[in-house]
């Protein structure tokens, strides 16, 4: 069922104004006070027409709600994943900003290995949008290619709900592609995930990454770190001669737990953004190695 919502169009040079219905395919608007209102479903709705469903984390709880899961259209890759979370009411269709996520575990099982192993993930779902209060954003970092088992729980207006070991395909990265690193420090295994590398372009971008620590099982996720660290960035053009560039900053950790900097990329092919990871009192722990090629052994490839 699809709810007509009528919203004020802009004005300009080139048109009169006025108002324009618009339909949202299979919301009814009653007046619930625990659902969205026209105005926020359109937002919602519009966001959704971005990314794609993930059916296999998709669920329904207490009979009454729906979870839905989605990803970027491209899918699930080696590497940093973002995943979106709605919730909606079975009976109105309409989207619930009273729900949370928590408790993602991916987990690989090696069979042929006799093992288990998780991988980063955060530990909730968080909203991360004012437009988009009914969309909760995880994400998951995928430490190798192939078949994940991914878990969550999951309540919805207090009712409470999970989703146990939905099976999911990784894809390998491109050829060349390096998105995600480990390191050891003080007999522990650090994970560092670049987010969103695909998205660079020539000249200044912004640069965030995530540090996660193996669990001590290494069977459920590996969350951030509570260490505090710095990375050091050396971006380098392995085909061109190893030029650098100038005007990078470091990576630091912010509110959020993610690590930011800016990485100047000058021009377009491969880039290894080679890594010097220092703890809180700027001694280095990973990386920045003096290896005899002069560079880091701790780095990412990026192309662009």
């Amino acid at each position: 069922m699809a709810a007509a919502l009528t919203v004020l169009t802009s004005c300009n040079s080139n048109d009169d104004g006025g108002v324009q219905s618009i339909e949202i395919p299979g919301i009814t608007f009653d007046g619930d006070i625990d659902c969205c209102s026209a105005e926020e479903a359109l937002q919602v709705y519009k966001f959704l027409q971005t990314v794609r469903i993930v059916p296999e984390l998709s669920t329904v709880v207490d009979g009454k709600y729906n979870v839905f899961a989605y990803t970027k259209p491209e899918g699930f890759h080696v590497g940093y994943n973002e995943v979106f979370f709605v919730a909606t009411k079975r009976s109105s269709g309409n989207y619930i900003k009273d729900f949370s996520i928590n408790g993602i575990t991916p987990l690989m099982v090696m069979e042929k290995m006799n093992m288990k192993h998780s991988s980063p993930a955060s530990a909730t779902a968080e909203s991360f949008n004012d437009g988009y209060l009914a969309v909760k954003r995880a994400w998951v970092s995928f430490i190798m290619g192939g078949d994940w088992f991914l878990s969550y729980g999951i309540s919805v207006l207090g009712a409470a709900g999970s989703l146990s070991e939905a099976s999911v395909a990784a894809e390998a990265l491109p050829e060349g592609q390096q998105w995600v690193k480990s390191f050891k420090a003080d007999d522990a295994t650090y994970y560092i995930s670049l987010v969103n590398p695909s998205a660079f372009q020539t000249g200044t971008n912004s640069i965030r990454a995530y540090v996660s620590k193996k669990s001590s099982t290494g069977l459920t996720a590996y969350l951030l770190a509570d260490e505090l660290f710095t990375i050091d960035i050396d971006p380098r053009m392995p085909d061109m001669g190893n030029h650098t560039s100038p005007d990078n900053t470091s990576l630091t950790r912010q509110e959020d737990g993610s690590y930011a900097g800016t990485i100047n990329l000058t021009m377009t092919g491969l880039w290894r953004i080679h890594l010097t990871v220092r703890d809180s009192k700027g001694d280095v722990v990973a990386g920045g190695d003096d290896q005899k090629d002069g560079f880091s052994s701790l780095y990412w490839d990026v192309t662009i």
